[in-house]
């Protein structure tokens, strides 16, 4: 008698995730785990035709900020709707635990200046029923997602909760609260935390401008954190380096680097992009990386596959008229009345005339510099032709650039988005990036889901990295088995979940079903779908036919079914 299956994905083109060739194959699926990939004689409960349809693992994003998403929202876009099936969340020394009553505001200050979280949606939101990092996996334990998800245990909550407002003030720590420090991170890693994070970015700030806990910590407390990785017998280390705007060199970042990795006997990543303050430093952060994998260290950068930087927006939190004192005459007013106001000439030539006013000069800052902002488009182009910076097409046209930026930002009834990059595009092309994609050492990831509400929509690189690296860039092109790989199981082995990432029986039936010549993105869109209305980011693709998570069916061409059939994900080191 012929096998009976829960699914079975029928005659897709199999991109399993190891990095092998495609093959033609069929899929059975029993309990949410693979039970059979080839030719299927049994039949499934639900039948799905992949006939001429790329088959790939889902995604694994060990880059996200989800901390507070979780704790209201049961799907986690917009990364769940680009093929993402885990994410990894808590990352850059940023989150909700441990905290005391006490310190919630201080927590609050500081994910809304790094990740750009407005306040109101997480006093709304979070409802604060944890204290210690343990108490706040059980306390996402019972709920359903639309994917799984871990989390790394904050460095700047982990000050906090240790050192109270010395901490926020970034004192230097006793050797008694580095020692509860390491207490701290082993037991969050026995509850399951995945790792530990930490950031020395010093564009990592509250709203208010103060420096964000962790900025500035000793290395003795850096690695008191990966001590407690080491005495929990597991867990990975992710960190922003001092070395962000080039102001440590690649051998000083390189030397903390392997000091953590030494410590923790775990692995280490950390961020990596080209800079156009230190144009080459990412080139000599590959090579020590190389040198440091040589010597059995394993510490890998993350890297992104498209320009890092702002979007601008008339419905967004930036953009370069934005703190100009005519524009906030009219700034409350719905988006149509807001362009219809702009297109007045009297308006238009008073914000012309005015510079920006705010009280925080990195705000002035960001709405000065755009130059090199290029006009995103529909379908978005991450990587435009030469000749297409807002500067040099103010330059071809003899016009001002900020009545170019003016005009451009009114097309498409308000709804047009600038693109002003900060990072991997400083040569105005993407060769650098791909020189950071291609290493064999580095993990694509960074995408910032959950984050940046207003000002960033990252993660939907999953479908840049098909789409357009293997797909549609003129040159340099990379290997669609390759791309797949990276985006799924070099990933989930990086993070210590084996169980996932790789199309093969026994392991877990997270996959993709994908129309790979009709994959596509749309532009960036607002939606006032958070607590207390507040608005984010979200970016929709076109080519995703199927995705399933434990087996099940979440989204259809794109559309949720409704299946929450996601869960928090313990790490491997927890003890229950």
């Amino acid at each position: 008698m012929a096998e009976e299956f829960d699914v079975v994905i029928r005659s897709g083109t199999v991109v399993d995730g190891s990095g092998g060739p495609a093959r033609i194959a069929d899929i059975g699926i029993t309990n949410g785990k693979i039970a059979r990939i080839g030719r299927i004689a049994g039949r499934g409960r639900e039948e799905i035709d992949a006939t001429g349809l790329l088959v790939t693992p889902g995604f694994v994003d060990i880059h996200t900020h989800y901390d507070g998403q979780v704790t209201w929202e049961n799907r986690l876009m917009p990364s769940s709707n680009h093929g993402v099936t885990t994410a990894v969340m808590g990352n850059c020394g940023v989150g909700f635990a441990p905290c005391k009553p006490e310190q919630r505001e201080t927590l609050v200050r500081v994910m809304e200046g790094v990740e750009d979280i407005p306040e109101i949606v997480m006093t709304e939101g979070i409802p604060w029923n944890w204290e210690t990092f343990p108490e706040y996996l059980d306390s996402l334990q019972g709920r359903q997602y639309d994917i799984d998800f871990a989390a790394h245990i904050p460095h700047s909550a982990i000050r906090v909760y240790v050192m109270g407002e010395r901490g926020e003030r970034r004192e230097p720590a006793t050797p008694e609260e580095l020692r509860k420090m390491t207490e701290i991170v082993r037991n969050a890693v026995w509850a399951g935390a995945i790792g530990v994070s930490s950031s020395q970015h010093l564009g990592h700030r509250t709203v208010d401008g103060e420096l964000a806990p962790s900025i500035g910590a000793e290395n003795a407390e850096v690695l008191a954190l990966a001590r407690g990785l080491r005495e929990a017998n597991g867990g990975v280390f992710q960190i922003i380096t001092d070395g962000f705007y080039g102001e440590a060199d690649a051998h000083k970042q390189m030397a903390l680097l392997r000091e953590i990795a030494t410590t923790s006997g775990g692995s280490v990543s950390y961020t990596l992009l080209q800079k156009p303050t230190c144009l080459n430093l990412y080139e000599e952060m590959l090579e020590l990386t190389r040198q440091a994998q040589a010597d059995g260290l394993p510490i890998k950068p993350q890297v992104f596959p498209r320009p890092v930087g702002l979007l601008f927006g008339l419905s967004l939190s930036l953009h370069p008229f934005r703190y100009h004192p005519s524009y906030l005459e009219i700034h409350h007013l719905p988006l149509p009345e807001r362009v219809a106001a702009m297109r007045v000439p009297e308006r238009r030539k008073a914000i012309l005339s005015e510079k920006p006013v705010h009280s925080n000069p990195i705000y002035i800052t960001l709405v000065s510099d755009y130059g090199n902002a290029f006009a995103l488009g529909d379908p978005p182009n991450y990587e435009p032709a030469p000749g297409m910076k807002l500067g040099e097409q103010a330059a071809q046209r003899s016009i001002d650039i900020a009545e170019l930026a003016y005009d451009l930002l009114l097309e498409d009834e308000g709804n047009a988005l600038l693109m002003s990059p900060s990072s991997n595009f400083a040569e105005g092309n993407l060769n650098a990036v791909r020189t950071m994609l291609v290493d064999d050492h580095s993990l694509v990831a960074l995408g910032d889901g959950g984050a940046h509400y207003g000002m960033i929509c990252d993660s939907s690189y999953p479908t840049s990295l098909l789409s357009f690296w293997t797909r549609d860039r003129s040159t340099g092109k990379v290997p669609l088995e390759w791309a797949v790989n990276r985006l799924t199981r070099n990933n989930a082995l990086a993070v210590n979940l084996p169980d996932r990432g790789l199309l093969a029986e026994g392991l877990k039936a997270d996959i993709n079903i994908i129309d790979y010549e009709g994959l596509r993105l749309h532009p960036p869109r607002p939606v006032f779908d958070l607590p207390a209305g507040g608005r984010r980011l979200t970016q929709t693709a076109e080519g995703y036919v199927a995705t399933l998570v434990n087996g099940t069916v979440t989204y259809r061409n794109g559309v949720p079914t409704g299946e929450l059939p996601g869960r928090l994900v313990r790490g491997t080191a927890a003890r229950h």
